[in-house]
């Protein structure tokens, strides 16, 4: 007990200072982290590490993925849903297949079906590694649709494997394979979206700050347990019940809540984020030993490794390019033939935010510099090695395929995370200040709210969550007075004069609330805006308390 103790310590603290060591660098966290795992790994006194891949699949995945699914920008996701749901889907199944022929070819006595369960394994991209592409500046859609793909192939990668380990055990059906895929999303997404709506009603219901985060952190799991033991994708209904929490958040969550929420989940993904880096350099060690035992050695493993790496690539270069300029295309001439078959456009929100949808691809064309990025930036990694454990035990050549997984991730993740930031350099897509909030349209979006700030008190629209009114007295405050904030409030501050201000709070987040709806602005924007009116609210919270 003594020694899991030290270890869960010693992993925090080479997990913070290898993040601290990346800021003074420049050199990618997780790069640092899988090079001090693998450095440990040679250290004689440490035994070799093989983690239980259940650890990875259910204990670290599922909030990893919802932590990343509550924090995703719902109104960019269903802009680029089509390209981001061809990545996801179509080009899983491809390059499983693709390389589950090479497979077949390049390790005799594998079978077709296990060969394609390797190429199922190596197909999604990772989660955790498209981390390092929002640090380099590039433009957020290329982020997005990185997002997007790498919270939803698992699904695809993990039915596939499932039903190619079957199919090799048990003979291939088309049916079969067909159903089980559709049931695993189907199942996922049902589940998902009821345990997140459920959760939210839940924590509206409940009034201790400290029971409502308890009760946060389950969600992940309440998603995933239930999907997983009726046969459905686990990962999925996690991302799907993280997407419900994060949209319906600003509806029945108190800015206390959001706030601790992001806090709390930024902090666990930092945390398993880095344990599943420092997990892959630990692993090195007993999975080299297992194939230096073995009669090919290690130079079959590397060789079929390293062509796999070329295959992967080519076929997802292949799909890239020519898919997203369709996919472009394709959005940007529906929504104009919708727009332009409804006679009442100019009042229909519906067609404002089909023209704000247009307005975004214009802004944000996805040339074929940006192309080049996501082909590049499609890394692989814990999911990749969790699921490359999954395999049966008497699977034939199991800890060749396993150490082929493990030199394509590892090796994925070191190449393409150590040129990503010179490839975006080279191709002039790293621009300084791209990766924080956008200014202007903070600004934008600020001026709307004190606008309709300023018309509810001249209107004398301001009320009590009760709706009682408040007195006349209150009213005849300067109106600069509460938009300026507390700081210009002076000796003036009376707590009608903060009930006030935070029932006007409530008008300007209800603003925020449709300028979300109406699709004219990114989320980014839209959440940096939220969090301000969050903190000022807690901190007028406090000042009423103080003045009672």
């Amino acid at each position: 007990m003594d020694l899991a103790i030290i270890v869960v310590i010693a992993a925090i603290l080479i997990v913070v200072f290898s993040h601290s060591l990346s800021s003074r660098t420049g050199v990618a966290g997780p790069l640092i982290l899988v090079a001090v795992g693998v450095c440990i790994s040679f250290i004689p006194a440490v035994p070799a590490v093989e983690v239980p891949p259940d650890v990875i699949l259910i204990a670290v995945l599922p909030p990893l993925l919802f932590s990343a699914a509550v924090s995703a920008p719902a109104i960019e996701f269903r802009r680029d849903f089509a390209a981001i749901g061809g990545l996801s889907v179509l080009l899983v199944v491809v390059s499983s297949l693709v390389l589950g022929l090479f497979f077949f070819w390049a390790i005799p006595g594998l079978g077709f079906p296990l060969a394609v369960a390797l190429g199922a394994i190596l197909s999604p991209t990772d989660a955790v590694a498209t981390t390092i592409v929002q640090k380099l500046g590039v433009p957020r859609r290329v982020v997005t649709v990185l997002q997007g793909e790498s919270l939803l192939n698992d699904a695809t990668a993990l039915v596939l494997l499932r039903t190619a380990i079957v199919a090799g055990a048990a003979g291939f059906s088309f049916l079969t394979t067909l159903g089980s895929f559709a049931w695993a999303v189907l199942s996922a997404i049902l589940i998902g979206a009821l345990a997140g709506a459920i959760a939210l009603r839940l924590r509206a219901w409940t009034t201790s700050a400290t029971a409502n985060t308890a009760l946060g952190l389950t969600i992940p799991y309440l998603a995933y347990l239930p999907t997983d033991a009726l046969g459905g994708s686990g990962l999925v209904a996690a991302v799907v019940a993280g997407v419900v929490c994060g949209q319906g958040s600003v509806r029945w969550l108190t800015p206390e809540q959001r706030i601790s929420d992001k806090l709390n989940w930024r902090t666990i993904a930092f945390l398993l984020e880095g344990v599943v880096f420092l997990i892959m350099g630990l692993e090195l060690w007993g999975i080299v030993e297992s194939n230096l035992s073995s009669d090919d050695g290690l130079m079959m493993g590397v060789g079929v490794a390293a062509l796999a790496f070329v295959i992967l690539m080519l076929v997802r270069a292949a799909y890239v390019f020519p898919m997203l300029r369709v996919h472009t295309v394709r959005v940007k001439k529906a929504v104009r033939s919708r727009i332009s078959a409804r006679d009442d456009g100019a009042h229909d929100p519906r067609v404002g935010r089909m023209r704000a949808d247009i307005d975004y691809f214009e802004s944000s064309p996805l040339t074929w510099k940006h192309n080049t990025i996501i082909v590049w930036a499609g890394m692989r990694g814990a999911v990749t090695l969790a699921a490359a454990q999954t395999l049966p035990r008497d699977t034939p050549d199991r800890d060749l395929l396993v150490f082929i997984a493990f030199l394509v991730a590892a090796g994925s993740l070191l190449l393409q995370g150590l040129t990503l930031p010179v490839l975006a350099r080279l191709l002039g897509l790293r621009r300084a200040g791209e990766s924080g909030p956008p200014r202007e349209e903070i600004r934008e979006i600020d001026a709307r709210l004190r606008s309709s700030a300023l018309e509810a008190i001249d209107g004398g629209r301001v009320h009590r969550s009760d709706r009682r009114p408040f007195s006349p007295e209150v009213y005849a405050l300067p109106a600069s007075r509460f938009i300026a904030g507390l700081d210009s409030a002076g000796d003036a501050v009376t707590p009608e004069a903060l009930e006030f201000e935070l029932a006007l709070l409530a008008v300007m987040r209800e603003r925020l609330h449709e300028l979300g709806r109406s699709g004219r602005h990114s989320t980014s924007a839209l959440r940096y805006v939220l969090d301000e009116l969050d903190a000022y609210e807690i901190s007028v919270k406090l000042h009423l308390e103080s003045e009672r």
